[in-house]
């Protein structure tokens, strides 16, 4: 089991660093321009607030594992990047969007989060 929650959560750490550190650092007409139309529903310092609890989330499942310190935050940091997506389900269904890579996203970190605790706990 722990290798399985190795390559799913280095997976979903390649995956969350990338796309929040892009957040992050560009400009949010930059994002809108480049298709994420639902940044323009938000505030500057809203989308970099998600990107950044992206990075850190990222960050958070693999670092305490690699280090074997306090790696119960592992599955923690999974449970709340599945609340962050569940997020941005919510505001894609209601504008209209196609949902599907983070419906993918969020039922991945539930898994995460599920196979955590049991190798953790």
């Amino acid at each position: 089991m722990i290798i399985a929650l190795w390559i799913l959560n280095g997976l979903l750490a390649l995956a969350f660093i990338m796309a929040g550190s892009m957040k992050a650092v560009r400009p949010r007409p930059a994002l809108v321009a480049s298709g994420m139309g639902w940044a323009d529903d938000f505030a500057d310092p809203t989308v970099k607030l998600i990107g950044i609890a992206e990075v850190v989330g990222g960050i958070g499942l693999i670092l305490p594992p690699l280090t074997g310190i306090a790696p119960i935050l592992t599955p923690i940091a999974a449970t709340a990047l599945a609340i962050v997506m569940i997020g941005a389900i919510v505001v894609h269904v209601r504008r209209k969007e196609n949902a599907t890579p983070s419906v993918v996203l969020a039922v991945l970190s539930i898994a995460s989060a599920v196979l955590g605790f049991l190798v953790v706990l």
